[in-house]
């Protein structure tokens, strides 16, 4: 286990004299697609052990002992003769293209899948569909292809260990730009999985499900109780992933071959571009986790998909409106969103919230301290836990604060599942909490919510706020939520008031 020791340092140390690499989310996305196929070698050793007559769906050549594998004869691929390979020969069939030579002649046919492709063999071309090579010197490729190649993932321990490490190279992504909003800190999906008590048989849904760490902490959740084979089958059942970007679709299968998962139910999709009138009981979930993205915006003819009342050009908004139509009755949910989702008034936002307080119960709402999520955003998030059993009756609300010490989380000093000690210790024996004068656990009756406040859910917010610093971005999105919120308040006003004027304000 010593080679994982430093593992991604070396990597990083041969990658940066490649002059193809241009900065960390190019190098990361390099080093993931060698990691799935190193991942998808090592299963189909194991597969091809359990099945009688199995066969790749990666044509000899291209397979990673034939190319990857340097088994120190002196032979192996380096230099241009590699480079050449992966580019022009690697690649082409692995994204479904022949290879031919200048005549025309099929020298190495590409992937074929149709239907009837079995999910844990269709993986490897959609992987592939839109992956990069960037990397422009063979030597130092071959050097790469040496550090990940000395991994053992035949060895439990050390399969098991390297799980722990592809967590950090995920942490990483956090902080290489924009990649890092596929990246949901483990302590706060950890939490959710634990809250929301999966049992063996349910099916979990995850409809934006980045690099997969929600289905991974529901998976641990639910190891904890598998006791037959039987529940081994149901367990690599239950769970779906849909991911819209090729990047984290890739990093999520590999997450889940990782994790001991053979037949990833991940797919490689938008989960906004279907009408959400037409699901029926076959499309819903018993449980759904995720963290939708926000703050993005979805092209004009998405909300098409939308009844007219629901659709929103906030992206965080039309997922909660899927999840909704994706519960099964009976079932439960817990989504993260931000704080505008909480206070939003405009049309879409009201009409969401009257949805989800007349047709589901939304027992509890954590409010969470601003920087779990830094440095991707400093946008406050909320976890709002609701279940599909009937009418809000009341909203329980608990403000998770900084813990001991802390000012505020970092890269260096992230959140930990020790952090919700307090919310879970309070949730089996709930109690209302004031501290300096301040609500920080408190129960509203849903007759208040929507009468008295409005449908504004903003409510056991932080106090003492001190003066908010935001990245540009965070701070035009949380001005643009504000300013459609205030429109919708002052139009609602002006209704009202021309209701009592007894006609159409001229």
């Amino acid at each position: 286990m010593s080679n994982l020791t430093g593992f991604v340092k070396r990597l990083r140390d041969i990658m940066r004299n490649d002059a193809g690499i241009n900065g960390d989310a190019q190098r990361i996305e390099q080093i993931a697609w060698m990691l799935f196929l190193k991942v998808y070698d090592a299963k189909e050793q194991d597969w091809a052990f359990d099945e009688e007559g199995y066969a790749s769906i990666i044509p000899e050549p291209c397979r990673w002992a034939n190319w990857a594998h340097d088994d120190k004869s002196g032979s192996a691929l380096t230099g241009d003769p590699l480079l050449n390979f992966v580019n022009n020969t690697l690649f082409p069939v692995l994204k479904g293209n022949d290879v031919k030579d200048s005549n025309g002649k099929v020298l190495v046919e590409g992937i074929k899948v149709d239907a009837n492709t079995p999910v844990k063999k269709a993986v490897v071309r959609t992987t592939f569909a839109d992956a990069n090579q960037y990397m422009k010197d063979g030597v130092l490729l071959r050097q790469v292809l040496n550090v990940i190649d000395e991994l053992d993932l035949s060895d439990y321990e050390e399969s098991h260990a390297f799980g722990e490490i592809y967590e950090t190279i995920l942490k990483e992504l956090q902080s290489a730009g924009s990649a890092g909003e596929f990246y949901t800190p483990r302590a706060v999906t950890d939490f959710m999985a634990r809250m929301i008590r999966p049992q063996i048989g349910e099916q979990m849904a995850d409809f934006a499900c980045g690099t997969g760490g929600f289905l991974i902490s529901w998976l641990k959740e639910l190891q904890k109780q598998m006791k037959s084979t039987s529940d081994a089958i149901k367990y690599g059942n239950s769970i779906c992933g849909i991911e819209k970007k090729q990047f984290p679709y890739m990093l999520c299968i590999t997450n889940l071959l990782l994790h001991g998962l053979d037949v990833p139910r991940v797919y490689h999709d938008n989960a906004l571009v279907r009408d959400v009138l037409d699901y029926t009981e076959a499309d819903q979930f018993d449980v759904v986790l995720m963290n939708p993205p926000y703050g993005g915006s979805e092209k004009a003819d998405v909300k098409n998909h939308f009844p007219d009342d629901l659709a929103s050009s906030e992206t965080a908004d039309l997922f909660m409106a899927v999840i909704m139509y994706r519960l099964k009755k009976g079932g439960r949910a817990a989504v993260i969103l931000p704080d505008g989702f909480l206070f939003g008034t405009d049309n879409a936002k009201v009409n969401l919230k009257k949805k989800l307080l007349s047709e589901f119960n939304l027992h509890t709402i954590i409010r969470l301290p601003g920087s779990v999520f830094s440095p991707y955003t400093s946008i406050t998030t909320n976890i709002l836990f609701f279940d599909r059993t009937g009418p809000t009756r009341e909203t329980w609300y608990y403000r998770l604060d900084m813990p001991e010490g802390y000012k505020h989380f970092s890269k260096t000093k992230p959140m930990k599942l020790e952090h919700f000690a307090p919310v879970v210790e309070w949730w089996n024996d709930r109690q209302e909490i004031t501290e300096d004068g301040f609500d920080k656990a408190k129960k509203f009756p849903v007759e208040q919510l929507t009468g008295e406040l409005g449908y504004n859910l903003d409510q056991c917010g932080y106090p003492h706020e001190e003066e908010e610093i935001l990245a540009p971005l965070d701070l035009i999105h949380r001005y643009e939520e504000q300013r459609a919120s205030l429109n919708a308040e002052i139009d609602r006003v002006l209704a009202e008031i021309t209701a009592k004027l007894g006609g159409d304000a001229q």
